[in-house]
């Protein structure tokens, strides 16, 4: 059962008495001034892992290299490349997937201030110019007088009464305003600005997201053009040893085995020049969709060899406690906890009365030069109370809803605050071994090239075989590949433990 009263019945027919209306608006005035709220107040996110997050620094940390200091959140300009740099700003320029974050931002304020919108009063003018005309009865009684005579004479009777004309002319003014008792309204405000909140933390974490993947991207680039480079010299290199055994062959001094074993070393080398190939291809078009452009659109800029991107001596990475504040995820998950959280409130006030003040200015007259006039002035105010007294659970139902939605939402953010640790400490983890592992391939490569150098003076010095040296460069080349892969690996390990931390992002 409500009590409603229509909007379309005349405001003059709803008279209620005085004291009424004075105790109703005593007590609007009461509570408006009070602000009183109803539903829970937010008590910000719980705590997750206090431990981990209070520690100085990581459970995974390496033991060098790390320093405490907080990271920069333009990560990539420690890495002293301007192609990258310009790389990752035009993506931030034209990337569609952002362009579509920030649509999505837009809309989230836009919603905010809708919500704001409502708690305020409402408004409008109205005019209208009315014009009419009444039927001539006196003339319709006549004729229907002569009809009914029966008179031959043909002739009609006139009647002196004639209609004439209806003019009415009016313009007013009406506004509304629903008292916000017990403030729906403001929990509903609070849920929009919360929830534009985390929608901004959102387009900050898809920055994050875009700035990694153009890196990764951009090191993939690199790494598929040195080991394509690295490939190339070794064929020519295996080309130029085949054409020198085929003259000692012709001359008799080398058997027709080694040339053998020698052109499927360089069919095996010249093998992996169209897969590295393809791969340079699908990495220049990867960047130019990441930057907004179309496939192709980059290879004349980033066809030419450049080095991979070296490392800093030291990476600052932080604490656990500041990793935690500057990921956007995490606060997107916060926020959306508080947005929930007042959603609890919003339905909770349904439980109680909604009062809206209504008033109405007007004149009306026949004439529009006397419109203006005091005589022609009219006006109206009047309370608005409903009340949903029996709504057989319904208002209780949505509660229950948002209250479940609040608890979901505590559970995400916990869970996202133990995946950050996670990602966090995975990340350090792998790129201190992998860092160890490089150290490694660079010393297998400095051993492989001092072999390559000893076994190529003995096979010109006709003390070791063919088949030696092409082992001994098979070694070399290959340790080369994979120390220009783990310069790549290591360097995408560095990418992903700054995307873990968070950094990226820059403001809107």
């Amino acid at each position: 059962m409500a009590l409603n009263v229509p909007m379309n019945v005349p405001m003059m027919l709803i008279r209620l008495p005085r004291p009424l209306i004075r105790a109703l608006t005593l007590t609007a005035c009461a509570y408006a001034i009070s602000g009183c709220t109803v539903g829970p107040n937010y008590a910000g996110a719980p705590q997750v892992a206090p431990d981990a997050v209070a520690a100085k620094a990581f459970v995974r940390s390496p033991v060098t290299g790390i320093v405490s200091t907080r990271a920069p959140n333009q990560w990539w300009l420690a890495l002293n490349d301007p192609q990258l740099n310009a790389l990752i700003d035009a993506a931030f320029a034209h990337n569609p997937n952002l362009h579509a974050a920030q649509a999505r931002l837009r809309e989230a304020r836009a919603q905010l201030q809708v919500q704001k919108a409502d708690g305020m009063p409402k408004a409008s003018v109205d005019a209208a110019a009315l014009r009419t005309r009444e039927p001539n009865l006196g003339a319709l009684e006549s004729s229907q007088s002569s009809s009914s005579s029966g008179s031959s004479s043909g002739q009609t009777q006139s009647s002196s009464g004639g209609g004439g004309p209806l003019q009415l002319y009016t313009a007013g003014f009406d506004a509304s305003w629903e008292i916000d008792l017990f403030g729906g309204t403001r929990r509903a405000v609070e849920a929009a600005t919360a929830e534009a909140d985390a929608v901004q933390a959102d387009f900050a974490d898809t920055q994050v997201s875009l700035a990694a993947e153009v890196a990764q991207a951009y090191v993939d680039l690199r790494d598929e053009q040195q080991r394509l480079m690295l490939a190339q010299r070794s064929t020519e290199l295996q080309q130029q040893m085949l054409v020198l055994t085929q003259q000692r062959r012709a001359r008799g001094t080398a058997a027709e085995v080694d040339v053998e074993r020698l052109t499927t070393q360089v069919e095996d080398t010249r093998a992996t020049l169209t897969p590295l190939d393809a791969q340079v291809t699908d990495s220049l078009d990867q960047l130019a969709v990441l930057t907004g452009q179309a496939p192709g659109a980059l290879d004349q800029q980033l066809s030419a060899l450049r080095p991979i991107p070296a490392l800093p001596a030291s990476l600052p990475i932080g604490d656990p406690g500041s990793m935690l504040q500057q990921r956007p995820d995490i606060r997107a998950a916060e926020r959306r906890l508080a947005s929930n959280n007042a959603q609890i409130g919003e339905h909770v006030a349904d439980f109680f009365p909604k009062v809206t003040l209504f008033g109405d200015l007007g004149f009306s007259a026949a004439d529009p030069g006397h419109l203006v006039r005091k005589s022609n002035f009219t006006w109206v105010g009047a309370p608005y109370l409903q009340w949903n007294v029996l709504d057989f659970g319904r208002t209780l139902g949505s509660i229950h809803n948002a209250e479940a939605s609040r608890d979901e939402a505590d559970a995400r953010y916990e869970h996202t605050v133990l995946a950050a640790l996670q990602d966090a400490n995975g990340a350090l983890s792998r790129y201190g071994h992998q860092r160890e592992h490089l150290i490694t391939l660079q010393k297998v490569q400095d051993s492989a090239d001092r072999s390559a150098v000893l076994m190529n003076q003995r096979y010109t010095a006709g003390v070791s075989s063919l088949i030696d040296l092409l082992d001994t460069q098979r070694t070399q080349f290959s340790a080369q590949q994979n120390v220009v892969a783990g310069q790549a690996e290591l360097l995408k390990d560095f990418v992903s433990l700054q995307k873990s931390l968070g950094l990226g992002w820059r403001v809107s």
